[in-house]
């Protein structure tokens, strides 16, 4: 067979854990009643028995072997469903698949993705008329500085909002102040204003805790700082592409997002945000809620062969489409992208790609992850600082840090020693992230010695102390995932 599918892969494509159990279900029940795939490995297809009479036709394409199309006359709404993924599942465990010329409607929707592309390669050739793209370039503006104003607007009005309530003091804040705040996180999305929208909505849910409300004063004054930063640095940012000719955007740092802008990747592109031909490995995964957003995030770390760095993969499913949309999981090969996109940001930028193939992990792999590990504590910890001094920055700034030993203090707490006197002290940093520390008691001696660890830093603003959370340990011959 020349095309290479393998389990990890398949139940990455898949839509939920649902879609893969009723899958694997069908194929154990023998209700593939035709495989057929064609002479290149390029498509494979059959037919699966299902409740009525008539067996639905399914399908996998993979002309394009990064962007597979899945199809099936299934009434699923899910893709893939769960009969395409059954054929998927039958090819990756072996089953015999007869050879087949394409079926005439594939081979005819074929034609008309090949039509379509040929039409935007064209398209994108052909210059547009100067004065037709000169008043489209007009428009676009005028309508760019109106929402710019609006976004001022809006600044000025929490602003306005975030003084009244310092000045009034924490222990005056009650219900009706809690109210009132979330009466004004509606009227602040008016202004084109998501970021600051979710992060006052972050200050309301602080506010609305009713126990140890005391304990809570520390992170509510730190979200205050938040807001008045956001507030501060969106002003001079917006004024300063008012006053811009061109109203560019700004590609070096993660004020466009906090102001509710959405990069595209064809804007990444045009800022020199895209590298060619990568290879990244996942080495940790979580999926949380975040009421703040009103959003379930799926968030990976990754790391790019060959590099030190480590990036963020963050897939955010609002509430009111969550089930609409597929969760990610965790990702257990590398993924060798064509074109990767990082978004501006600090020491973990965001990445996406569009289109994907998968390899299998190999032991010089892992090895060259274990490599890649930094040494020097001092120079992380000034990174991570540098990084937490910005009330806008990731407040768990991640890290491949080596470690000779993994070793209990005196205290009683974990920590991690470079083998010449520097440690670090290893603690749950909480928020979303589940308590890993305490499962490090159940890992043998050998992955506790000369290993890499991927860990999240947290500034203790109570205590002033910097605590590292570890999310993964990697030896020299395997990844072990504290949380997936």
């Amino acid at each position: 067979m020349g095309l290479e599918l393998t389990e990890a892969y398949i139940d990455g494509l898949a839509p939920n854990a649902a879609a893969i159990k009723n899958a694997k279900g069908l194929i154990q029940k023998r209700k593939l009643v035709q495989l057929n795939r064609t002479q290149d490995d390029t498509l494979l297809f059959g037919e699966c028995a299902g409740s009525g009479k008539s067996n639905y036709v399914c399908s996998a394409d993979f002309i394009q072997p990064d962007k597979p199309v899945t199809r099936c006359s299934c009434p699923s709404r899910q893709f893939p469903c769960k009969h395409a993924l059954a054929i998927l599942y039958a090819y990756a465990a072996g089953e015999t698949f007869a050879i087949a010329e394409v079926p005439e409607d594939i081979a005819s929707k074929r034609e008309k993705i090949e039509k379509r592309e040929e039409k935007q390669i064209q398209a994108a050739a052909q210059q547009e008329d100067p004065a037709k793209a000169a008043k489209k370039k007009t428009t676009s503006k005028n309508a760019l500085k109106k929402k710019v104003q609006a976004q001022l607007e809006g600044l000025d009005a929490l602003e306005k909002l975030l003084l009244t309530l310092i000045r009034d003091g924490l222990g005056t804040m009650d219900a009706k102040t809690v109210k009132s705040i979330n009466e004004q996180v509606k009227q602040i999305g008016n202004y084109y204003l998501t970021g600051a929208q979710n992060e006052l909505r972050r200050l309301a849910l602080l506010l609305a805790e009713k126990n140890n409300r005391e304990q809570h004063y520390t992170y509510i004054i730190a979200q205050m700082t938040r807001l008045h930063a956001l507030i501060q640095k969106g002003r001079r940012h917006l004024q300063a592409k008012l006053d811009d000719p061109e109203l560019a955007l700004d590609a070096e740092s993660t004020i466009e997002e906090w102001l509710g802008h959405a990069w595209q990747l064809s804007e990444l592109q045009e800022y020199g945000k895209m590298s060619e031909q990568a290879e990244l490995i996942q080495l940790s995964f979580i999926s949380y809620d975040d009421p703040g957003r009103q959003e379930y995030i799926d968030l990976g770390y990754w790391m790019e062969m060959g590099t030190s760095h480590i990036y963020r993969t963050l897939q955010y499913r609002p509430y009111r489409a969550a089930k609409h949309l597929r969760e990610e999981d965790s990702f257990m090969e590398i993924a060798a992208v064509p074109a990767l996109y990082q978004y501006p940001g600090d020491l973990n930028p965001r990445i996406r790609w569009d289109g994907m193939t998968t390899r299998m992990v190999e032991p010089g792999d892992i090895q060259n992850v274990h490599g890649q590990a930094q040494r020097s504590y001092a120079d992380v910890v000034k990174q991570v600082k540098n990084q937490l001094k910005n009330p806008l920055a990731d407040e768990h700034p991640a890290v491949l840090i080596y470690a000779a030993e993994i070793c209990s203090t005196s205290s009683g707490k974990y920590a991690i020693t470079d083998g010449n006197g520097q440690h670090l002290v290893l603690d749950a940093v909480g928020g979303v992230y589940p308590d890993t520390v305490q499962l490090l008691s159940f890992l043998p001696a050998e992955q506790l010695h000369d290993v890499a660890v991927l860990g999240i830093f947290e500034h203790r603003m109570d205590t002033g102390e910097l605590v590292l959370q570890p999310l993964s340990i990697v030896t020299n011959h395997a990844i072990v995932r504290l949380l997936y």
